[in-house]
C-alpha cells in the first residue's frame, strides 16, 4: 500500500496547480488506498432440508435367512408282509398319535394266532394228566409199588408240559404282536404324505414304504448367525425366553414364535458362522418343513440409540458419512458407523445429538460449502422403537 501512496502524491504533485489537495484531506484519501478491499460474496447459497437427529430407546433385533425342518421325519414300511387291505386316511392328512393308517390283510396272522392258542391248549391238557399221574405216583412210590426209575419219569413229563406251556405263551405273544402289525398307526402326531403302496399291492417286511409322515408341530427353524453374534444368540438362548419370531415371505407379520433351543458347538472357519436352531410353535401347520423363511431374535435394547434419516446417509471410499450444518451455515462431512435401521431411520455413531442432519441435495454440496437450512421439517417424537440388525444371508 506504501507504493500506491507514492504514485498518488506523485501524481499529485506533477498535477501543480491543475489540482489541488488541502493538506487535511490528504489522510482520507490515502485511507480510501489502503483499505483492503471486502472479499467477494458466494453468488448462490445451497438451500437444503435439514432433520434434527432422534434419541430414542430402540429393541435390537438381528435377522437371518432361515429354513425350517421337521423335528421328526420317517418313512411307514410293514413289520409284516402281505396285501395292503384299507388306507384308512387320505393323502396329506394331519393325523394324532395312534391313529390307524393302513391295514394289512390280518387272516394269516389271524389263523396263527389261533394255532398257537389251540397248541397252548393241547399242552395244558397233557400238562394236567402228567401232574395226575405224578400225584398218584407218588403215593405208590411211598408203598413201594412204583419204581423209583418210573416215578422220575412221570415227573420229567410234567415238566416238559409245563415248558411247553411256556413256549406256547410266546408264540402266542408273537402271533399277536403280527397280528397287531396288520394295522399300522401313526407313532406320533403329524402330517402324512403321498401315499406309495395302492391298495392290493403285495408288500413285505422292511421292503417298500407305504408313505411318510412327518412331524410339523412344533418345527424347527434353522439359521446361521455369525461368530461376531454368537455372544449375543447364546445369552438369548440361556435366558429361555420365547425372542424369535418367523416371518414368511412377502409378510411383515410374524408367523409363529418360539425359543432357541440348539447352537452348535463349532464354527465354519470357512463361511465365519455357525448352526443355530430355534424350536417354533405351529400350532395352525402353516409352516411345512423346506420352507424358506425369515427368522428375527430379540437381541436386547439400546436406550440411547441417535436415529437420523436413512436418505441422509452417504457413501464414499472412506465410508458412510452425514453432512451436518455447522453454527455459520457451513456444511460439515462427519464419518459415520451404522446401526439398526427402523423405517426411514438408521441408528448412527459419530454425530451428536444437537447436529443438524442434512437430509437433502447431498450431490450439489460438499465439505465446506455455504447452506441455507430449511427448518421446516420438526424433529420426531421420541418413543421406544423396534430395529432390525444383521445381516440377512
Amino acid at each position: 500500500m506504501r507504493l500506491w501512496s507514492i504514485v498518488i502524491l506523485a501524481l499529485l504533485a506533477a498535477a501543480g496547480g491543475a489540482a489541488f489537495v488541502h493538506r487535511k484531506e490528504l489522510p482520507k484519501l490515502l485511507a480510501m488506498v489502503e483499505k483492503p478491499a471486502a472479499p467477494a460474496q458466494p453468488a448462490f447459497v445451497m438451500p437444503v432440508p435439514v432433520a434434527q437427529v432422534v434419541k430414542r430407546p430402540v429393541n435390537i433385533y438381528l435377522e437371518y435367512s432361515a429354513r425350517t425342518e421337521s423335528i421328526r421325519d420317517i418313512t411307514l414300511q410293514a413289520r409284516v408282509s402281505g396285501y395292503v387291505q384299507k388306507q384308512e386316511v387320505p393323502d396329506g392328512a394331519d393325523v394324532a398319535a395312534g391313529d390307524l393308517l393302513y391295514v394289512i390283510d390280518p387272516r394269516d396272522y389271524q389263523a396263527a394266532l389261533d394255532r398257537a392258542k389251540a397248541q397252548k391248549a393241547r399242552d395244558v391238557a397233557a400238562r394236567d394228566y402228567a401232574s395226575s399221574n405224578l400225584e398218584r405216583g407218588s403215593e405208590l412210590s411211598k408203598s413201594g409199588w412204583l419204581a423209583k426209575d418210573t416215578y422220575d419219569q412221570r415227573t420229567s413229563l410234567l415238566r416238559q408240559a409245563e415248558a411247553a406251556i411256556m413256549s406256547d405263551d410266546a408264540a402266542i405273544r408273537t402271533a399277536e404282536l403280527n397280528l397287531e402289525y396288520t394295522e399300522i398307526r401313526a407313532p406320533f402326531a403329524g402330517r402324512l404324505g403321498k401315499n406309495q403302496a395302492p391298495l392290493g399291492a403285495l408288500i413285505s417286511a422292511g421292503g417298500a414304504p407305504l408313505n411318510t409322515l412327518v412331524q410339523i408341530d412344533p418345527i424347527y427353524v434353522t439359521f446361521n448367525p455369525s461368530e461376531a453374534e454368537l455372544a449375543a444368540i447364546e445369552k438369548v438362548r440361556a435366558s429361555g425366553a420365547a425372542a424369535a419370531e418367523v416371518f414368511v415371505p412377502g409378510s411383515n407379520k410374524p408367523q409363529s414364535t418360539g425359543a432357541i433351543t440348539f447352537v452348535d458347538n463349532s464354527v465354519d472357519h470357512s463361511t465365519g458362522t455357525l448352526t443355530a436352531r430355534a424350536t417354533i410353535a405351529n400350532a395352525d401347520r402353516t409352516l411345512l418343513p423346506g420352507q424358506y423363511v425369515r427368522i428375527r431374535i430379540h437381541a436386547g435394547e439400546d436406550p440411547n440409540a441417535l436415529m437420523v434419516p436413512q436418505t441422509a446417509v452417504g457413501s464414499s471410499q472412506l465410508g458412510k458419512y452425514v453432512y451436518v450444518v455447522d453454527a455459520h451455515n457451513v456444511a460439515q462431512q462427519k464419518l459415520v458407523t451404522l446401526g439398526p435401521a427402523d423405517g426411514d431411520l438408521i441408528s448412527v455413531t459419530g454425530v451428536d445429538e444437537k447436529d443438524l442432519i442434512i437430509t437433502g441435495n447431498l450431490q450439489k454440496i460438499g465439505p465446506g460449502s455455504p447452506v441455507q437450512p430449511l427448518t421446516g421439517g420438526a424433529p420426531q417424537a421420541n418413543g421406544k422403537s423396534d430395529v432390525t440388525t444383521g445381516a440377512v444371508e
